[in-house]
């Protein structure tokens, strides 16, 4: 009889240690998360969605509960492609897509790991579908979206340079959310009449000759929130700052660099919403399901630097970046 309750006990002792080694398997698995970030290119707006992003699921989750495996694509797509595929063979928890690049290639190269997109302006455009009627996307990714109203930017141009002739639309034309944005930014301006002329550069190497062009043609420039011009605002300040004309930039970082004035969002605080989304959806949320998040709040700023070189005024309502 001892011996039949000897080796009953030891079956409960082996039972409880094989189930607190299998528990604890599981906790190990739901609390520590790999995410992989895929940026596009270094430049003050993507750095600070970037940092948004890690704030908001190290405050939320805990420093020691995740790992990010963070990589700069220095805007080669060849690089963002293996960046991407590095992370899929991974396996990671969730791939954050800085910028429009990213996102498009790793919609491409997964359709079962999330994907959470930030500094993109268009989801529709970037994916090549539309969302549905909750403003989901359907299929493993969402995000949140940079854009600004680009009416109330084209109501800052007439009200800045109310004599502008032409306004020079300048971007990447590799970059397909700078297109969506130029393209809605000609029917604001035709909407006001004012004339406007297309300068697209195909990347960094182009967009000093493209600027001088612009600043031949045209009185006033914009130019959108666009990867390769945020990437180069020391070249583009370096020809509109002689020819003295002005820029209205779609983003703070891309007015800072060379710009006068801007309607814009924090990238920041972007990264954030983005990071609290990741958080939903590493511990549980269905990813298809989640609308695309928006920027809050765009703010009137201008660079007074600049606006005193070509002296120009700016209304009491833009705060000094």
């Amino acid at each position: 009889m001892k011996k039949v309750i000897t080796l009953l006990l030891l079956s409960v002792i082996v039972s409880a240690m094989v189930f607190a080694g299998g528990s604890g398997e599981k906790s190990a698995e739901k609390t520590t998360y790999n995410v992989g970030i895929c940026q596009f290119v270094q430049h003050v707006a993507l750095d600070a969605a970037t940092q948004g992003f890690e704030d908001a699921i190290i405050e939320a989750l805990g420093k020691d509960n995740v790992k990010f495996n963070y990589q700069n694509a220095s805007a080669d797509m060849a690089t963002v492609t293996t960046i991407i595929n590095s992370l899929v063979s991974d396996k990671v928890d969730l791939i954050l897509a800085n910028a429009t690049p990213p996102l498009q290639s790793a919609a491409a190269a997964t359709d079962t790991i999330p994907i959470l997109g930030t500094s993109i302006t268009d989801y529709a455009t970037a994916l090549g579908m539309p969302l549905d009627a909750n403003g989901a996307t359907g299929i493993n990714v969402s995000g949140a979206s940079d854009l600004a109203p680009l009416d109330k930017q084209a109501e800052m141009i007439k009200e800045l340079f109310p004599e502008a002739k032409n306004v020079g639309l300048l971007y990447c034309s590799a970059e397909a959310n700078s297109i969506y944005q130029i393209t809605e930014m000609e029917k604001y301006l035709d909407n006001m009449g004012i004339k406007h002329t297309r300068y697209a550069f195909t990347d960094s190497n182009d967009v000093a000759s493209v600027t001088q062009s612009a600043c031949s043609g045209c009185d006033v420039i914009y130019i959108p929130t666009d990867n390769t011009a945020a990437s180069c605002t020391e070249a583009i300040r370096n020809v509109v700052e002689p020819a003295k004309v002005p820029v209205i930039a779609g983003e703070e970082g891309i007015c800072a660099g060379c710009g006068v004035a801007t309607l814009t969002i924090s990238y920041y605080d972007l990264g954030y919403t983005t990071g609290k989304m990741a958080v939903q959806v590493l511990t549980g949320s269905d990813v298809s399901k989640m609308p695309i998040e928006y920027a809050a709040n765009p703010i009137k700023k201008y660079n007074a630097e600049l606006c005193q070189v070509l002296g120009i005024s700016i209304p009491s309502d833009y705060t000094a970046i």
